[in-house]
């Protein structure tokens, strides 16, 4: 596949319950401004809804990207490879599409890979012609794992200022045996912008993290910028995933990128200030 630096991320428009006409708008701007991958999952509420019927007849300009084993929701887990092939067959219809270019386990844990039913299931949603391609999204030492077992095709990890494990634990090997990697969160859910520690916990880890890095860029208007370009220089990194609600933003993101690459010294500066003061904690965020 050959993807844009930047993908669009469908999680915010299922869980803050987006209208299908702000969805059509988003993502038919985005497609106009070279746009050509989105991510979701079949746990996203309705995103994949939105997606399917936003796309319509423009499904062909996209490689359309999901993610199986919650197919009850976030808090309630399927691994059975029967459930998980429902969960695909399922999503099919949401996206109304006949194949998908890229199905994803989301961040089932190392045991369960170890089993090779979850990752067989997969295979067979393959050889079915439902997919193209098979992955696996999450982090750490499954994450490892997902490399080291030669099964997978893509990784989809975390990568970002605020989020830097990735980069010595998995992408070196990724980036050897030719997978492509997706970089999930890749602007850290732009936790710098509370002045006080937020209450949703999925902002809070990244948040504390930036609070100790105390990165001088992002006390200034280039924050944003900086962060992305980041995400995006880091050796391997083929696609972000960047969600948002906002018609506009994924423009305006990519209009951010004009710069090219970060400069070597100020990407050596980043990453010594996460070896300085980074914690043996700070891993990979599911």
């Amino acid at each position: 596949m050959e993807t844009s630096i930047l993908g669009f991320g469908g999680s915010e428009i299922g869980y803050q319950r987006i209208s299908g006409r702000t969805v059509a708008r988003l993502l038919g701007s985005a497609l106009d401004a070279g746009l050509n991958v989105i991510d979701t999952a079949e746990c996203y509420e309705n995103s994949e809804q939105l997606i399917g019927k936003a796309l319509g007849a423009r499904r062909a300009q996209v490689h359309l990207f999901t993610k199986c084993g919650h197919g009850g929701g976030w808090s309630r887990e399927d691994w059975r490879p029967s459930a998980l092939l429902t969960s695909i067959e399922r999503s099919l219809g949401r996206l109304a599409t006949d194949h998908l270019d890229l199905i994803q386990l989301h961040s089932c844990s190392l045991a369960q890979l170890r089993k090779g039913d979850v990752i067989a299931a997969l295979e067979r949603a393959r050889e079915r012609g439902w997919v193209r391609y098979v992955g696996y999204s999450g982090d750490g030492e499954a994450a490892r794992y997902a490399i080291e077992c030669g099964r997978f095709d893509t990784l989809q990890t975390s990568v970002s200022i605020a989020d830097q494990q990735a980069l010595d634990l998995t992408l070196p090997l990724a980036r050897e045996r030719g997978m492509g990697v997706i970089a999930k969160r890749p602007l850290a859910n732009v936790a710098w912008r509370y002045p006080r520690k937020p209450a949703e916990p999925y902002y809070q880890d990244y948040w504390s993290r930036l609070r100790a890095l105390d990165y001088d860029f992002l006390k200034g208007d280039a924050a944003v910028a900086t962060a992305l370009r980041f995400t995006l220089s880091v050796p391997g990194v083929h696609t972000a995933i960047v969600g948002t609600t906002k018609p506009d933003r994924w423009q305006a993101n990519a209009a951010l990128l004009s710069a090219g690459a970060l400069p070597a010294p100020e990407m050596e500066r980043i990453r010594a200030r996460w070896r300085q003061v980074g914690d043996a904690s700070w891993e990979g965020q599911v």
